[in-house]
């Protein structure tokens, strides 16, 4: 396994466990459709949260959650469309968190950014 992947499977694991202390109920994790991923589908009291998790060893590339852009965003949306769809959830409130994970040598640091961007149309 790659350091990347690696990486990436530390914080969605630390992202996962701090959803759950912050009153998450973790849905599925890594959930795959035809559209791509999402890393963690929870509810947070009545709202579906679709989260999307950017983990970074450094600075060197800019702040994790910078890394979730329009592009991004448009394949969350589908994704999280369609599982609403076929869980029959679409009459739930939904919205999408992102969940910045560093893991710098100096420390580990976990930011929730809650209600991060609203559902992308388009392409």
């Amino acid at each position: 396994m790659t350091q990347n992947l690696r990486t990436g499977k530390l914080g969605e694991q630390m992202a996962a466990a701090y959803l759950e202390e912050a009153g998450y109920r973790i849905l599925e994790q890594n959930y795959r459709c035809r559209f791509g991923e999402i890393d963690i589908i929870a509810r947070d009291g009545d709202t579906i949260v679709f989260v999307e998790v950017k983990s970074r060893r450094s600075d060197k590339y800019g702040l994790p959650q910078l890394a979730v852009g329009p592009d991004k965003q448009m394949r969350i949306s589908k994704i999280s469309l369609f599982y609403l769809q076929t869980k029959r959830l679409d009459s739930y409130n939904a919205r999408f968190d992102v969940v910045a994970v560093s893991l710098k040598p100096e420390g580990c640091r976990i930011e929730l950014i809650k209600d991060a961007f609203e559902l992308a149309y388009g392409r």
